[in-house]
Parts: C-alpha cells; structure tokens; sequence
C-alpha cells in the first residue's frame, strides 16, 4: 500500500529522524545534526523533484534532459566524496562509461519502453547506483595511498612506474566496491524486494512483470558499476582521478633506482 502523505506520515517522519539522532549519540557516532539535515533535505527535495517529475514525464525529450541533471548531480557529488572536484571530467568518463551502455541495451532492445514514465526512474536507479561504487572506489584507493604511501613511494624508489606502484597499494581494495551490488543481486528476493520489483506491483503489473524490471534493473546496475569501477581505476592509476596531494607524485615519471 503506498505511503499516503499526511499528519500520520509526517509523525512517523519525526519520529524515524529522532531515531537515528539518538542512535548516532548513545554510538557515539557524532552524526545527530547531519542525520537530521539530510532527512529535511530529503523532505524539501522530493517534494520539488515530485514536483518537477510530473512535468518532465509528458515528453521524453524533457525526460533525457532530466536524466542528464541527475547524472552531472551525481558527477559533482562524487567528485567531492574522493575530493577530486577539480577532476570531475574524468568522473563523468568513468561513470558515463557504466551508465550509457547499459541504458542503450536495456532501452534499444526493447526490453524496457523508452518513454518518460520508464526512462527517468531507471536511469535515476543505474546512476544513483554507479555513483554509489565510484565513490567507494575511489574512497578505498585515496585512503589507500595516504595510509600507505611510504610502500608507494618505495616501489617508485625501487623503479616501478607509479601506476605499478599504486597497483601494489590498491588494486586489491578496488574489487569491494562491487560488493554492495553483488549482495543485493545474490539476495533478492530472498532477503528484500527492491524497489524496482515494490514499484511494478504497486503499478499494477503483474509479478511476472515486477520480477523482469527487477532483474534488469539489478544486472544493469551491476554491469554500470563493473564498467565505472574499471574505467575509474585506470584513470587513478594515470593520476587524472586522484586528488591534488596524491596526483602530482601519481603523474610522475619512471624513478630510476640509486646505484
């Protein structure tokens, strides 16, 4: 049954924030006021974005240009999460290189009708997804090199190409950002129903139907970030996605072992 807006919603809001501030302060976690800032966040931006929707789902031409504002929300937002703002381009590329192909074969295959209705909540699925693993990624491979980099440095003393280097430091950290979407893959069904499965019934599809966009969604959300995570590796070990105290020493040239 949809959650239908209301005194009782609102309750149960208040009621859920307070929750998780209280929690945050018996952990000892220190994340009461951003707990509560980003659920009023949410709040207002849902109410405009239900707004926004209702209009932008009339054309499919308005649909795309929506599509493409999550996508360049989603780029800046990551870039700050590996604080590589400066490099956003090279986001876009890795996240871009996930997030197109998977649209073009879900929506010119047919599988899925490229109208607005279909279009913004897929896409909106696949990105805010591929987001999710660029920014552990590359969360994993910063932190990496910072806590470790006197290894780093030391496979340059010992004349590997920085891209080696920070192969040594963190190429075994990358693989887990995919773990998130692998779990959610092996478990549906079983441990949750996702939104996507939620979204079709509550439609009025049929379970045949709900199942289908559930396992499109799921397998394109996983092949985006496969897709992302790879791309954006790359461009870290190239140095053009990491930030500004790691990418001059990333950049640098072969160091040639003392004699």
């Amino acid at each position: 049954m949809p959650a239908q807006p209301g005194v009782p919603a609102l309750i149960a809001l208040v009621a859920l924030v307070l929750l998780g501030v209280a929690a945050s302060a018996v952990g000892r976690l220190r994340r009461g006021r951003q707990i509560a800032v980003s659920s009023v966040r949410a709040v207002v931006q849902l109410a405009v974005v239900s707004l926004v929707i209702a209009f932008v789902l009339r054309s499919i031409w308005w649909s795309l240009a929506f599509a493409v504002v999550m996508f360049s929300i989603a780029v800046v937002t990551t870039s700050r999460r590996v604080e590589v703002l400066r490099a956003w381009p090279s986001a876009a590329l890795a996240m871009g290189a996930g997030v197109v192909p998977v649209l073009v074969v879900v929506f010119a295959s047919g599988a899925v009708p490229l109208n607005g209705a279909s279009l913004v909540p897929f896409a909106g699925i696949v990105i805010g997804g591929t987001m999710n693993a660029h920014s552990l990624a590359g969360r994993r491979v910063v932190g990496a090199l910072r806590d470790q980099h006197e290894i780093y440095e030391a496979g340059l003393a010992l004349g590997l190409y920085p891209r080696d280097a920070i192969d040594i430091v963190a190429l075994r950290l990358v693989p887990e950002a995919l773990v998130p979407g692998m779990d959610q893959t092996r478990t549906v069904g079983l441990v949750t129903l996702p939104g996507a499965f939620v979204g079709v019934l509550l439609g009025g599809g049929t379970p045949l139907q709900a199942g289908t966009a559930q396992v499109l969604v799921l397998v394109g959300l996983l092949a985006a970030q496969t897709i992302c995570v790879a791309v954006a590796y790359q461009l870290m070990r190239t140095g053009r996605l990491l930030p500004a105290d790691l990418a001059p020493s990333a950049r640098r040239r072969r160091v040639q072992p003392r004699r």
